[in-house]
């Protein structure tokens, strides 16, 4: 649904998971092998993957000062299965947090929020505050205060319902 360049690092995970999901048609990209593949995820896994992009959405949607588009289990209890694990490299010294094991979605998932905290943008990654779409984004606004994912289409919309509500 959006024109913007995908968000940086590991968020771009968390960020293409969020948007496996189309609010306005239904269509569930998850339903799909191809999909699924490139979570690296098993139709078993489906529903966890789900309850897990459901629960992102919400915090997205508190990024950008949104209530929750429904009740969802918090994402924290989801991420506290997935245990991290600091990785250092001998050579420069540089340190990361990884995931314990690289397999599960839930695992790869904590790790880039983790990383994505500790590089202070964590917060940027929003969901569109238009309640047909939820799309996510990484507001990349100088002052982080971008409100849909897309201003042709999402933005446009509003400002349009806004228009017609004033009786123009």
């Amino acid at each position: 649904m959006t024109e913007r360049s995908p968000a940086p690092g590991g968020l771009a995970l968390v960020e293409a998971l969020v948007n496996t999901l189309d609010i306005e048609s239904g269509a569930d990209s998850l339903d799909t092998a191809e999909s699924r593949a490139r979570f690296g995820i098993t139709r078993d896994e489906v529903e966890d993957a789900r309850a897990l992009r459901e629960s992102l959405r919400v915090v997205l949607l508190a990024h950008a000062g949104h209530p929750p588009h429904r009740e969802v289990p918090p994402l924290g209890d989801l991420l506290a299965g997935a245990p991290l694990v600091v990785s250092v490299d001998g050579r420069d010294g540089s340190a990361a947090l990884a995931p314990a094991d690289e397999g599960p979605l839930t695992s790869r998932v904590a790790a880039a929020v983790a990383e994505a905290l500790v590089a202070g943008t964590w917060t940027r990654l929003k969901a569109c505050e238009a309640t047909d779409c939820l799309w996510a984004y990484y507001d990349r606004s100088p002052a982080g205060r971008g409100r849909w994912c897309s201003m042709q289409v999402c933005g446009a919309r509003a400002k349009m319902r806004r228009y017609r509500a004033k009786g123009g």
